[in-house]
């Protein structure tokens, strides 16, 4: 049955710890709601208690039968349940945004609003074997590194976040996939099984979004035309990328203890010598190992910023500053390589 299998993913990957709080992730379509029935019928067996989030849209009629569906759900078993209302269009034309870009951003700071209100530590997504097929497939079209051949991992980081009545205590939220090595049929299966009938986005089903035309063009006429197990060998891929980033992630981390001079909350110093020793390999992944650990992000740092960091740190230039992005300036300077946060530039 698909719950042993979620069973044996959350015990393999150690997912989830007695006494953990998980909000979970719920829009009412078979994906999340076979998440959350199959936690909520494992909950005693892993004594943890749930939290349910979900957010109206407020782009389709269906939306608030959905969402009442959802509520039904959740009150006939006594589980709390966070909704919020938006109008996801009218917010990104707004902020000039496409609407499922606004829709992610909504449903992420929503599900880490309810966690901080609930003391909640994990949240879980109902993220499948499909959509991390889906997702490397969109990466190597957009032109991705090795990276994004992992697709989306099993577990991330979310926000720290101090509890509320608790002297200093930091609390780290976790994002967990149970689903993660579910097929997208398996998990249809069960609904119907278990008859949650759960309810369908039609918009899926229309190719306007680059992950449906992925979803039901290009995935289908890859199955038919050359491999019927692409879903599959997608997935093969996917780990064994994350085993390639996991090896030389903690290269790179020994590297930057080895090469760090100085680092606090404004700067970070390392030796530029040693640097230009290593190999171009790790030279591109200490960069962004460092500016993210300065600045807590390397979004918008490009290829193109990487190879003029590298070079400027070859030609050991000086009197010159690059700003890969708004929120860090680098330089070379006797020697060092300073990384400096948040400076206003002239």
């Amino acid at each position: 049955m698909l719950q042993e299998k979620v069973l044996n993913t959350i015990i393999e990957n150690d997912l989830i710890q007695k006494n953990d709080k998980i909000v979970i992730g719920v829009s009412g379509g078979p994906d999340s709601m076979c998440l959350l029935d199959i936690l909520y019928c494992l909950k005693e067996k892993l004594q943890i208690e749930l939290v349910v989030s979900h957010i109206n849209h407020g782009l389709r009629k269906e939306a608030e039968e959905e969402t009442k569906y959802v509520e039904e759900y959740c009150e006939k078993r006594n589980i709390p349940i966070f909704i919020k209302r938006v109008n996801v269009k009218q917010l990104a034309d707004e902020q000039k945004l496409g609407t499922e870009e606004m829709g992610r951003n909504i449903r992420y700071n929503f599900f880490e609003e309810v966690a901080k209100i609930t003391k909640a530590n994990k949240i879980a997504t109902a993220h499948n074997l499909n959509d991390n097929a889906e997702t490397i497939l969109m990466n190597i079209l957009r032109g991705t590194a090795i990276s994004g051949l992992k697709g989306i991992e099993i577990t991330r980081k979310g926000s720290n976040f101090t509890e509320q009545n608790t002297k200093n205590k930091i609390n780290q939220l976790t994002y967990i996939r149970p689903l993660r090595e579910c097929s997208r049929a398996e998990i249809e299966e069960y609904c119907t099984q278990t008859k949650l009938n759960p309810k369908i986005d039609k918009t899926n089903l229309e190719n306007i979004y680059t992950r449906n035309k992925i979803r039901n063009k290009l995935i289908p006429y890859l199955q038919k035309e050359f491999n019927p197990n692409i879903i599959e060998s997608l997935n093969r891929l996917s780990n064994l990328a994350k085993q390639n980033e996991d090896y030389f992630a903690e290269i790179v981390k020994e590297k930057y203890e080895t090469l760090k001079i100085g680092e606090n909350e404004k700067e970070i110093i390392l030796n530029l010598k040693e640097f230009n020793k290593l190999p171009k390999v790790i030279k591109t992944r200490l960069i962004l190992y460092t500016i993210n650990k300065l600045i807590g992000t390397v979004q918008g740092i490009q290829k193109i910023h990487l190879e003029d960091i590298i070079k400027l740190c070859q030609n050991n230039i000086g009197n010159k500053y690059l700003t890969p992005n708004k929120n860090v300036k680098i330089f070379i300077k006797k020697g060092k390589i300073f990384f400096i946060a948040k400076v206003d530039l002239p």
